[in-house]
């Protein structure tokens, strides 16, 4: 598993103690006490180093090789899942996974953003990164959702919109404007969680919900703190200065009301023990579903639409937040 730089000095204590046991089987020179308050000083070293971490040491876990994507998710929280592919108009964008899937029991409609986890997957996937026919391609899901009046989950995952010629060519800002209009009077409960990076258009576009959540590292911004820093200081090495001015993590979205819920990861992040994160992800939709399907469509909609009408805080010159 590849090594964040805030996590060597829990690896080199880790690395020591497996020698300490290794030689401890040879020669019993450590007692069982020993060895359990070496253990004990590990876990507190883990807790200090992951109560400490900078914004940019989250963007890093968030960015991890190693941490669940899309699909990972919908293997382990769905008991079934049927694929749908394309548009019908251009082709079937491989950025976004959708399909009907059952949940706890539940049928749903999953709409899942997947960047790939090698290099000739993240090429498939164009590494997250959708084209105009993939938000097409999610909106004719949520569609055929509505229709049939299944809930829609959309799990986001990605750097950004695919911001080539090719891209604007078949009208990218069009296609990511009309999710926008449509996913906002869909009439059937949509829950919306942010499982890694959520940049700007390319998020937004899957990610208009009744509730909307994030894993405890994702972190969900208008731009990533590199090219926030490219564009405010031209300069790449302020990239840890970007991503705390930028405020795009839970706590922070939490007081703002850009976000509903944050959903807890284990210690250090999703890719330490994906279970934990799976079973967390899976707990928090049935219990949103619970909730939402109690309520009339015409009354969700107008909910949803106030919830996004809402969002916005800023500061007067009397310092009083409105």
């Amino acid at each position: 598993m590849t090594t964040l730089p805030h996590e060597k000095q829990i690896l080199d204590y880790e690395k020591t103690i497996a020698q300490v046991k290794e030689q401890n089987k040879k020669s019993s020179i450590w007692s069982k006490d020993e060895l359990g308050k070496l253990e004990t000083k590990l876990d507190q070293l883990k807790k200090k180093v992951y109560s400490e971490l900078t914004p940019w040491e989250r963007v890093a876990i968030c960015r991890h090789p190693s941490r669940p994507h899309g699909i990972d998710y919908i293997k382990n929280i769905c008991e079934e899942f049927t694929e749908l592919c394309g548009d019908r108009a251009f082709r079937d964008d491989r950025a976004v996974v959708g399909g009907i899937a059952k949940i706890d029991g539940v049928k749903f409609m999953v709409i899942a953003q997947e960047k790939g986890c090698d290099t000739e997957s993240r090429i498939h996937r164009n590494f997250g990164m959708m084209h105009p026919e993939g938000y097409r391609k999610a909106m004719r899901l949520m569609r055929l959702a509505a229709k049939f009046k299944l809930p829609v989950l959309s799990l986001v995952d990605t750097p950004g919109a695919y911001p080539g010629l090719a891209a604007e060519e078949r009208g990218q800002g069009m296609a990511i404007a009309n999710n926008l209009m449509e996913m906002s009077r869909l009439p059937t409960p949509i829950i919306v969680i942010l499982i890694g990076e959520g940049c700007s258009g390319g998020a937004l576009g899957i990610g208009i919900g009744d509730v909307v959540a994030m894993l405890e590292h994702a972190y969900y911004s208008v731009i990533s703190p590199e090219g926030c820093a490219s564009i405010l200081w031209k300069d790449p090495s302020k990239n840890a200065t970007a991503a705390s001015a930028l405020k795009m993590h839970a706590e922070d979205l939490l007081e703002l009301d850009v976000i509903d819920a944050m959903i807890e990861e284990p210690l250090g992040g999703a890719h330490h023990d994906p279970q934990v994160v799976y079973r967390n992800t899976k707990r928090f939709v049935v219990d949103q579903w619970n909730v939402l399907k109690m309520i009339p469509p015409e009354i969700l909609i107008e909910q949803r639409y106030q919830k996004f009408r809402k969002i916005g805080k800023f500061i007067v010159e009397d310092n009083a937040t409105i």
